[in-house]
């Protein structure tokens, strides 16, 4: 059985503030990657820094991005080493003062350089990857043109170095406040999937897939994969 990692793969991934909190095993990464939803990816470009919401996915060696041909951020992160972060709130931690108040997390923050595939079937694979990650889409829409995967650019970038942080627990008080009047605790937040609503321009003749149907009441940042 292979040990979890308990030190980082290199000193940019390790946690200075906090560090009681950094976990590196990359089970436990990839483990808050599939819970996520949305990642944030951070680039230079000519007129400055810039970060965008995308969605992504990753096949535990990579993490995937992809948009059109034109994206300034992907173009932008090609050849060049990026940041990406993906943070799942899971609730609010309510301190007998407002300046100790704080969140329970998990978070993921990736570095690396960020490189383009071509291969039209690696590609392929990687946006089905993005297009499955939260739910199984793929194979339920029409597949992509070939004319569509020209149009559409992919990058990768490695999971080499990468290092997670969770907070867990409650709120962490000045020990003359607890005995105080003020409340002190935690507020989970949990998102969960509702009815599928079909497209109004839907033809009557197509019905819901059940697998959509069945999303009804999951929570959607629990582990997916």
């Amino acid at each position: 059985m292979t040990k979890p990692a308990t030190d980082p793969s290199s000193e940019r991934v390790r946690l200075q503030r906090g560090a009681q909190r950094g976990a590196y095993d990359p089970k436990v990464i990839c483990d808050i990657l599939d819970a996520g939803t949305i990642a944030h990816v951070a680039v230079t470009t000519p007129e400055g820094p810039l970060a965008l919401p995308m969605a992504y996915a990753h096949d535990r060696t990579d993490l995937f991005l992809h948009g059109a041909n034109a994206n300034a951020v992907l173009n932008a992160a090609i050849g060049h080493d990026i940041n990406v972060t993906v943070t799942v709130l899971d609730g609010l931690i309510i301190g007998r003062s407002p300046l100790h108040n704080s969140a329970t997390y998990r978070s993921v923050v990736v570095r690396g350089t960020a490189r383009q595939i071509t291969d039209i079937a690696h590609k392929q694979r990687a946006l089905q990857r993005i297009s499955d990650h939260v739910i199984a889409t793929w194979d339920r829409g029409r597949l992509p043109t070939p004319s569509e995967l020209r149009r559409t650019l992919v990058i990768a970038i490695p999971l080499a170095e990468a290092s997670a942080k969770i907070r867990t627990g409650g709120p962490i008080d000045e020990p003359h406040d607890l005995n105080g009047p003020h409340w002190a605790g935690t507020i989970p937040i949990v998102t969960r999937f509702t009815t599928a609503q079909p497209s109004p321009d839907l033809a009557e003749a197509i019905t819901t897939p059940s697998e959509y149907l069945d999303l009804d009441g999951r929570e959607l940042n629990s582990n997916k994969q």
